[in-house]
């Protein structure tokens, strides 16, 4: 998929199903998450690209385990040393820029320009990267998924609740660029939430289609999420009366329906 004639975005996929996003106009390109630089190194050869850029969004090795070895090639090449953005609130040792909420991310080559959002819950520092061009792109790292949501590893159910109405509240229409490729089981997961969403039905069998053809089943959008994904529909009374059956419930504030959704999932035998 392209923003227009000038800028692409490229899903380029890596381990056995992480995602590492490509931006470029034809001559260079900002990659996103590389925690694999041998299939990265692959695609930039081949369509003849020029890495300038790298963009971070946590500190977890799938995501950031293959900045050294772009920036040796880089070097071996003699090309100029990326410049590589990161989260400001993470120790990540090969970040040479680092992000908080607000910040612009303005990239010359490709041309582009990107919002930061702290975005914290599956990390402590988590970011995510906003671009506002002809099309609107997010680049959430593990925060959000397609139907899903990543696992709290450091954060708290309400600083997850609060990055994914960030999130939730960008334009219907914004890509969203996740990490990995947990869709299929994310949707069972949904359908026990939720078993009647006919749009989530309809969504699996599109899933699984696109799956039994190798095609990524990401970007998804905004408002596709907003229709199909449990854990940004913590206010709907379809999802509130299942979490309620599942376990009893003090009170139906987000956070507290959101915690214990994401317990749920965490034990959930897809």
């Amino acid at each position: 998929m392209s923003d227009d004639n000038l800028l692409q975005v490229r899903s380029i996929a890596a381990y056995d199903d992480n995602y590492i996003w490509l931006i470029s106009d034809k001559h260079c390109a900002v990659v996103v998450d590389p925690g694999d630089a041998a299939p990265v190194i692959q695609y930039l050869t081949e369509h003849h690209l020029t890495l300038t850029t790298i963009l971070i969004t946590h500190h977890h090795a799938d995501h950031i385990g293959g900045v050294a070895n772009l920036l040796a090639w880089c070097a071996s090449l003699g090309i100029a040393k990326p410049v590589v953005y990161g989260p400001a609130h993470e120790d990540i040792s090969v970040v040479t820029e680092r992000l908080i909420e607000s910040d612009m991310v303005d990239i010359s080559s490709p041309a582009c320009k990107f919002t930061v959002l702290d975005v914290p819950g599956h990390t402590a520092g988590h970011i995510a990267y906003y671009l506002n061009a002809v099309q609107q792109h997010v680049f959430c790292g593990d925060t959000l998924f397609a139907t899903g949501c990543g696992r709290l590893f450091e954060g708290t159910p309400a600083q997850m609740v609060n990055s994914l109405n960030k999130l939730k509240n960008l334009p219907d229409q914004t890509w969203v660029h996740c990490a990995h490729e947990y869709t299929l089981s994310n949707i069972k997961f949904a359908l026990a939430v939720e078993p009647h969403n006919q749009e989530l039905l309809t969504w699996q069998q599109t899933a699984k289609t696109l799956r039994q053809k190798g095609v990524p089943t990401v970007p998804t959008t905004i408002a596709h999420e907003k229709s199909v994904n449990p854990f940004l529909r913590c206010e709907q009374s379809s999802v509130i009366e299942s979490v309620k059956k599942h376990q009893a419930i003090k009170d139906t504030h987000p956070v507290t329906v959101f915690a214990h959704l994401r317990s749920w999932k965490d034990t959930f035998k897809a």
